[in-house]
């Protein structure tokens, strides 16, 4: 069994007083489900577990009357001895409950009423086309969290790492201290790994377990499919086939210098007008994240922020990679990805940043000068370069060398070498990313 920090979210949320019917939204096969059967087994007497997904007709028991006592009547009647309702005693599941938007608007009444606790799972809400829209959405008697695939902290877990070492290497990025070279080069070989696995839970496990690259290839394949087969099903007629491009011409748009999202890449002659709206669709769907460019480095990001010019990354490293060609798996963990690896790395360190819940963003001028991040670390504005191995740093330290102009004190430069600095620049290992967490 996988360890996921939704545990602790989870186990935080039943231990809050009076706390409210709570919403875990994420991506398909994120392991939404797994988490919050698990949780409700282990400190539950009695687990009442709809999936509107699997069960379309259970919606029917939300298609009259929303009060509590006539919901749990019908479930008795429905369920029988699966569905055994003691106030504090009971948690209900409503999976996939995008599939039931009335479940979503008796979570008022649930919330008024206090007796059972309510834990909701969604794949697709708030997606654009999806066409099932909730009576109303019952805005502050729900608490919503994300969930993300396993970040790469769940994935050295999966992989023997003791929170132990994850100390260690905190207090080398704290100390500013080289991490001792037997482990820098396991934590290297785990990012290269984490790189092509990426945090799917049921692939992650099939690379514990098995080791083969391609049973794990063939699983993220399927996963990215499922994710195309939801794009046909589920979104508007006229947006299908759109949002199918948007979502193929993603290792294309990468893989070009300049890596802003252009619509022209998803089709020649396309425009935004368009094409926006698929690609917020897949945006929507947890499948990818938006890192926008900055118009000036400064705090706050988002105030800063350009809408319209933008990367693309998956929201997935490992979901990326099985997009591009057969031996790229191979090639990333021998390191051998000519042009194409700083996309890749780049890639690793958007899902990195994102799965911590970071917003993307980054700096670039039609001069030529860019930056892969921009962040806000320890209170201030910070760069942060990319480098699959070692390169340099022009923008960075043109910025830098001007702070009147771009407000600009410190970066950190990730690749491949340990611990170190240079004035204002921090020299990080690719692998102490995920560290990377106070704002």
């Amino acid at each position: 069994m996988l360890k996921r920090k939704m545990e602790q979210i989870l186990d935080n949320w039943k231990k809050t007083a009076n706390h409210k019917p709570l919403i875990v939204k994420g991506c398909r096969q994120c392991g939404k489900t797994y988490s919050v059967v698990d949780f409700a087994k282990k400190n539950y007497k009695n687990v009442v577990y709809l999936n509107f997904y699997e069960n379309p007709d259970y919606a029917s028991v939300f298609s009259g009357a929303l009060n509590v006592d006539t919901i749990i009547m019908l479930l008795s009647a429905l369920l029988g001895d699966n569905a055994v309702f003691e106030a504090g005693q009971t948690i209900l599941i409503l999976d996939e409950i995008q599939d039931c938007p009335d479940a979503r608007t008796a979570l008022k009444f649930f919330r008024m009423d206090g007796r059972f606790d309510v834990i909701g799972t969604g794949s697709l809400l708030g997606v654009k086309g999806y066409g099932k829209e909730p009576k109303s959405i019952p805005v502050g008697s729900e608490t919503v969290v994300d969930m993300y695939p396993l970040d790469f902290e769940e994935f050295l877990w999966a992989n023997g790492i003791a929170d132990s070492v994850i100390e260690l290497l905190k207090k080398s990025l704290e100390t500013e201290v080289p991490v001792p070279e037997a482990l820098h080069n396991r934590m290297r070989q785990l990012l290269l790994q984490y790189a092509v696995v990426g945090g799917m839970p049921d692939v992650v496990q099939t690379f514990v377990d098995t080791k083969q690259m391609n049973d794990v290839l063939s699983a993220q394949r399927d996963i990215v499919r499922s994710y195309e087969d939801d794009m046909v099903k589920y979104a508007e007629k006229k947006d299908k086939s759109h949002i199918k491009e948007c979502f193929q011409s993603i290792p294309r748009q990468l893989g070009k210098e300049n890596k802003k999202f252009q619509y022209s890449v998803v089709r020649k002659g396309a425009t935004a007008s368009k094409y926006a709206g698929s690609l917020q669709w897949i945006e929507d769907a947890g499948i990818i994240s938006r890192c926008r460019n900055l118009s000036i480095t400064e705090l706050p990001l988002d105030g800063n922020a350009q809408e319209d010019v933008f990367k693309v990354y998956m929201k997935d490293c490992g979901l990326f990679a099985s997009m591009l060609e057969d031996g790229t798996q191979y090639d990333i963990l021998q390191g051998n990805l000519f042009g194409y690896k700083g996309a890749i790395f780049e890639n690793l360190i958007a899902d990195i940043f994102a799965k911590m819940g970071r917003k993307l963003y980054y700096f670039h001028k039609d001069s030529g000068m860019e930056v892969d991040f921009v962040i806000r670390y320890k209170g201030e504005c910070t760069l942060v370069e990319v480098k699959a191995a070692t390169g340099n740093t022009k923008s960075t330290k043109t910025i830098l060398n001007h702070p009147e102009k771009y407000h600009v004190h410190s970066a950190v430069k990730l690749g491949d070498y340990n611990v170190g600095r240079s004035g204002s620049v921090l020299t990080l290992p690719l692998y102490l990313a995920f560290l990377l967490r106070e704002t």
